[in-house]
């Protein structure tokens, strides 16, 4: 609920690249600069440095900031096929084993230990947080808990992506670690005080409807709250940058869930906030919904402006073949799954957001005991 908690043409040159097996990792070595391919060029080397295809400036109204470039990469079928892609993007939810380091993951635990820590007696904790302080502040705005929760995921939103927009301009003044713990440190708060005020208030709004003693409405919001988990953004994957072990990056995706979406974050929210005001029925969740999916469509705004700023033609060689529609890019030829996509999420990542989302709704009881505990 409070991911960043929150909706073309064909490429001709490449059409007439060999085949290759297997996705390997982008390599940010070359510049883009050629209308055509080099005779000589070997597409199943991932070292080969491959000229890409440059478009026309007038594309790009965004240059602040010096552009990351991508040396394009083959991407693989199990089968052979005429017409494999070039890839310009990284490879999303990729893992292995053989790479990780014990160390980095032991400093991951510490620092999770710590920030949960921190959170509860700066924050949850109301003999020594701030959280009830600030949620009984916005709550003096309305009576309405209407009004309030859209507050709260208002400033929410407005410190979200403010940071999010500042992120360029933030990493080069205090580094990229120090402005990712200052992104997390005013951002989680926020968070999870919207997400307590929701819970705690989800059945004090007006009544609108009253499904849930309908048949298969169960099953269809399990299913869609199961399903809207498998569409978060590839780098929420990357929890050793997300805990800032790793030196945070920019990342431009492209394969998994992105050739799917350009924004599974804001579809995932989309199902989620449709799947909870369809179950609950009343003016809070709609209330809820509407902030969360107009935050998340800014989300989608700003993040194409962002990695098009950053990245350049790159970004906007994915931006043609990808949609913001789920699926949109597919039927028009802009976007071809391979015949083995189903092997891009078959992936620990997955495996892990599975056993999450399933442990998380049995955990609802217990989730909702502790939000009440806190009479926020």
């Amino acid at each position: 609920m409070a991911t960043s908690i929150f909706l073309s043409h064909p490429l001709s040159p490449f059409s007439t690249l060999s085949k290759h097996h297997k996705i390997p990792t982008p390599k940010q070595t070359s510049t883009i600069s050629s209308y055509h391919f080099n005779k000589h060029i070997l597409p199943n080397n991932p070292t080969t440095k491959t000229p890409f295809p440059s478009f026309p400036n007038s594309l790009f109204s965004f240059s602040s900031k010096p552009r990351k470039q991508f040396n394009p990469i083959s991407v693989g079928r199990t089968q052979t096929d005429e017409k494999d892609e070039i890839l310009v993007g990284e490879d999303s939810a990729e893992f292995e084993l053989s790479k990780q380091k014990i160390s980095s993951w032991i400093y991951f635990l510490g620092i999770l230990g710590v920030v949960l820590y921190a959170l509860n007696v700066i924050w949850i904790d109301n003999s020594t947080g701030f959280g009830k302080s600030f949620i009984d502040a916005v709550s003096t705005i309305s009576d309405s808990h209407e009004i309030v929760m859209l507050s709260l995921t208002f400033i929410f939103a407005i410190v979200h992506s403010g940071l999010a927009s500042l992120r360029d301009k933030g990493e080069e003044l205090i580094g990229e670690r120090a402005f990712r713990v200052l992104f997390a440190g005013i951002s989680l708060p926020l968070a999870v005080s919207t997400i307590v005020y929701f819970i705690n208030h989800r059945y004090d709004g007006v009544q609108l409807w009253e499904l849930k003693s309908m048949a298969g409405i169960h099953e269809l919001v399990w299913f869609s709250n199961f399903i809207s988990f498998f569409f978060l953004y590839p780098s929420t994957f990357n929890l050793l940058e997300v805990a800032a072990v790793d030196k945070p990056k920019m990342h431009l995706w492209e394969t998994g869930i992105m050739r799917i979406t350009r924004h599974p974050q804001m579809v995932g929210q989309v199902i989620w906030c449709l799947a909870h005001t369809l179950w609950i029925g009343n003016s809070v969740a709609m209330a809820a919904s509407v902030g969360l999916i107009g935050h998340h469509l800014f989300g989608a705004w700003n993040g194409d402006r962002r990695l098009a700023i950053r990245y350049g033609e790159a970004f906007e060689v994915v931006k043609k073949r990808t949609s913001v529609i789920p699926f949109a890019a597919i039927p028009d030829g802009r976007q071809k799954l391979p015949e083995d996509y189903y092997k891009e999420f078959i992936r620990l990542p997955y495996v892990s957001i599975t056993a999450l989302t399933l442990g998380a709704y049995f955990l609802h009881p217990i989730m909702q005991a502790a939000s009440y505990r806190l009479h926020w």
